[in-house]
């Protein structure tokens, strides 16, 4: 099957288990990325995930396998701040705040996503999925913060890099939507950009955060290898990214994004010899809870609307009332046109 028969976007449902299978590969590819920081740098690192992602879209349409729908160039520049802003206003807020701090800098985005999407594209939220956020939000929060030590700086840079995010992730959905594209044609066309920027500056932001200029790093077979699977890794991830937000939303992928946190959790005291306390397996289960209310509730929204069929708002003033008589005789309940209620 050809990789842009998986990203178009008439795909069928992408079933749980795919999900969950997607959630522990990012995990275990989190935890590639977390050695590698330790020696190399963050950002200029990120520029070669983008630079692999470029040149797996480049090649896919070279050969035909993807097809070309065009956004505007202004879309995809604009675009790219953002997502760049957010990639370095992240790593300042790590290097600036402690690691609880940013832990709840990371878990404020699922709100401000709602916030954003109810301002920007008027979305609405029921209280069912209000409560499960929340419950999410709380989970990780008692698995993830520890220490909250907070300062000037690292705060602005901490409510940059969330603002940001949410902007970034919201605009991968309203962008496949408003130019009828697929994720990955969408993402082969931001990825150069990202790329090239994040390599002209990245250096430059990874020498303010760790005092350690990019060519005095020892390149060895070994880490050549692991640098080279990172980025491997990484087209997938950021085309799951793209798939999960144009197939679902921004606030649905910062939800289930949280499964990554509970699998690394998991897998760091598989794997690692981490320690898994009593409050990290408790605030997991909380988590999971939240997360599977989330799915009901988004999915119970669903059906609800779906039987709901207002008349369209145009209809005219004579077809109003011949659909009234034509209710009247039946002697079926009569629809307010304008509220939607049903009138005795």
């Amino acid at each position: 099957m050809k990789l842009i028969d998986m990203l178009h976007p008439n795909l069928p449902k992408i079933s749980g288990s795919s999900i969950c299978f997607l959630f522990v590969y990012l995990a275990i590819w989190t935890g590639l990325n977390q050695k590698i920081f330790l020696a190399f740098t963050a950002t200029t690192l990120t520029g070669f995930h983008f630079s692999m992602t470029a040149l797996i879209g480049l090649v896919s349409n070279a050969t035909g396998n993807s097809t070309r729908k065009k956004v505007p160039l202004w879309e995809l520049l604009w675009f790219s701040v953002v997502a760049n802003t957010s990639i370095t206003g992240m790593n300042l807020s790590l290097m600036l705040n402690s690691v609880g701090f940013y832990q709840i800098s990371k878990l404020s985005m699922i709100p401000v996503v709602c916030v954003m999407e109810w301002i920007l594209h008027s979305k609405h939220y029921s209280d069912k999925v209000k409560i499960s956020v929340l419950v999410v939000v709380v989970g990780v929060g008692v698995c993830t913060v520890t220490d909250v030590k907070v300062n000037a700086q690292g705060f602005i840079c901490a409510c940059v890099a969330v603002l940001s995010t949410s902007l970034q992730q919201i605009s991968i959905g309203s962008l496949q939507k408003k130019y009828s594209i697929g994720s990955f044609e969408l993402l082969s066309q931001t990825a150069p950009i990202q790329a090239l920027s994040l390599l002209l500056f990245g250096p430059f932001v990874d020498y303010y955060l760790t005092g350690k200029l990019l060519a005095s790093y020892k390149f060895s077979s070994a880490a050549f290898f692991f640098i080279l699977l990172s980025c491997s890794l990484a087209v997938f991830c950021n085309i799951s990214q793209y798939l999960c937000i144009g197939r679902f939303s921004a606030t649905s992928f910062q939800v289930l994004g949280h499964m990554k946190t509970v699998c690394v959790l998991i897998l760091g005291w598989l794997l690692f010899d981490s320690e898994l306390t009593l409050k990290n397996i408790l605030g997991m289960a909380i988590a999971i809870l939240g997360m599977v209310v989330y799915s009901w509730a988004v999915e119970a929204d669903k059906q609800t609307e779906s039987k709901v069929s207002p008349l369209p708002k145009e209809a005219s003033e004579e077809n109003v009332e011949l659909l009234k008589q034509q209710q009247q005789s039946d002697g079926s309940p009569l629809k307010d046109v304008e509220l939607g209620k049903s009138q005795p």
